[in-house]
């Protein structure tokens, strides 16, 4: 059977990937729901999207076939029996309206009201404002549908957004040939996962991809701390977002499974728990078969278990990894030698600044040629004197998100890399 994804690498020459143009659901965002979104500011729709545009044109000439989150889902939606009723009970279920029966009612109302099942999914990642619904209980009906309404007056959101949804990295991720659907940490981001787990379960062309994680496990992991290195290693961040609970039932899944799904080692990486950090992507990336940009401020705090295959089937043998990450990973890839390029170089103001920056989230679309965001300005020269081939997109309102190039996108399907 011919594989649908193909992701054996960070570097390999980019066929397929995956993206969102962030739409309306940036709008519904306000200074009384930032924190609760998970923002830091409110990006301008109208820059994004000519920033985000930029980066799909980019990718285009590159050779790279751009698809769209939306779009799938839609497909998915519209090849499932009764799709858009299932689709819209199961959004309903999630949406944060639990024992509102009569707003729960008015939103799959408005949802089932949209002209095209595009406009369903593209309603549902932008949320559900108050003043959009008709008839909200004000003094009639069960006390957590009067509480519900009335506490949209605070920010008018009856439904939240799902904006943090232009980071397609987070929501589900693609294993050599297989898919983890992630539970995100945060209820804010689950809804994204219920998009990915249509897609899987009904698209014409992705229903049935074997899963390595589900989003009804009980543990989070989020995308952005899962690279697939090469060599038959996979790289997870222990991270504020990913348990390392998770990383075992990956693991087990990846290493012990019927048939050989390309994998032998799975490399835990514990950073620190924090906003700045977030997840190993922020911090780590890879640029070429040797070589990787990293925020120098991991290096005194990382420590690194190796997961493997165990004496009995299902079992994991799990040691610690006592070397140097350049040790490590030299090993790992079966390299002589790896560079470690730090974010900012030397200058500390400038590697803390940039990384919040995601100067060090990069995504490769061949061997030593990334895209990162231009505004890095100290890190994108040390990469080019690094002998690293850069394309650089504008990121003044992308980066307000608190995500890179590598968070933005979702590899499909990459070739092996030609070293």
């Amino acid at each position: 059977m011919t594989p649908i994804f193909n992701t054996f690498s960070e570097i390999g020459p980019l066929r397929t990937v995956m993206l969102h143009r962030p739409g309306d659901e940036l709008l519904n965002l306000s200074p009384d729901s930032l924190d609760r979104l998970l923002f830091d500011d409110i990006p301008f729709l109208e820059g994004a999207q000519r920033e985000h545009d930029t980066f799909a044109r980019m990718l285009a000439e590159e050779g790279v076939e751009v698809l769209y989150l939306d779009q799938l889902v839609a497909e998915a939606i519209d090849a499932a029996p009764d799709g858009r009723e299932l689709f819209v009970d199961r959004y309903v279920d999630e949406c944060g309206l639990e024992g509102c029966d009569a707003l729960q009612g008015l939103v799959r109302d408005v949802l089932l009201a949209q002209p095209t099942t595009k406009a369903l999914v593209d309603k549902a990642i932008s949320g559900i404002r108050a003043d959009e619904v008709d008839g909200l209980p004000r003094k009639a009906g069960s006390l957590a549908d009067i509480l519900n309404a009335n506490g949209t007056e605070e920010d008018g959101l009856l439904v939240d957004p799902i904006p943090n949804i232009y980071f397609t990295r987070d929501t589900f991720s693609v294993i050599g040939t297989s898919v983890s659907i992630n539970r995100m940490l945060s209820a804010t981001r689950r809804r994204e996962s219920l998009l990915a787990e249509t897609i899987f379960s009904y698209h014409p062309t992705y229903a049935g991809v074997r899963r390595v994680y589900d989003r009804d496990l009980p543990f989070h992991i989020e995308g952005g701390d899962i690279l697939v290195l090469g060599n038959r290693t996979v790289a997870v961040g222990i991270s504020e977002r990913t348990q390392s609970a998770a990383i075992d039932i990956l693991a087990k899944n990846l290493l012990w499974t019927d048939e050989d799904l390309g994998f032998d080692r799975v490399l835990a990486l514990l950073i620190p728990r924090k906003r700045a950090f977030m997840h190993l992507d922020t911090v780590f990336t890879q640029l070429d078969a040797d070589t990787f940009t990293m925020h120098p401020a991991i290096l005194g705090t990382l420590r690194v278990f190796e997961l493997t295959r165990g004496a009995h089937a299902g079992e994991l043998d799990i040691r610690v990894r006592e070397e140097t990450l350049d040790q490590i990973l030299s090993s790992a890839l079966g390299l002589d030698g790896v560079r470690l390029i730090k974010c900012g170089g030397d200058d500390a103001i400038a590697a803390t600044r940039e990384q919040w920056n995601d100067g060090a989230n990069t995504l490769a679309v061949a061997p030593g040629r990334v895209f990162v965001y231009q505004r890095n300005s100290v890190t994108n020269d040390i990469l080019c004197k690094a002998g690293i081939e850069l394309l650089e997109i504008p990121s003044g309102e992308l980066s307000r998100g608190r995500g890179g190039p590598h968070c933005m996108s979702m590899a499909f399907w990459r070739d092996s890399p030609e070293y």
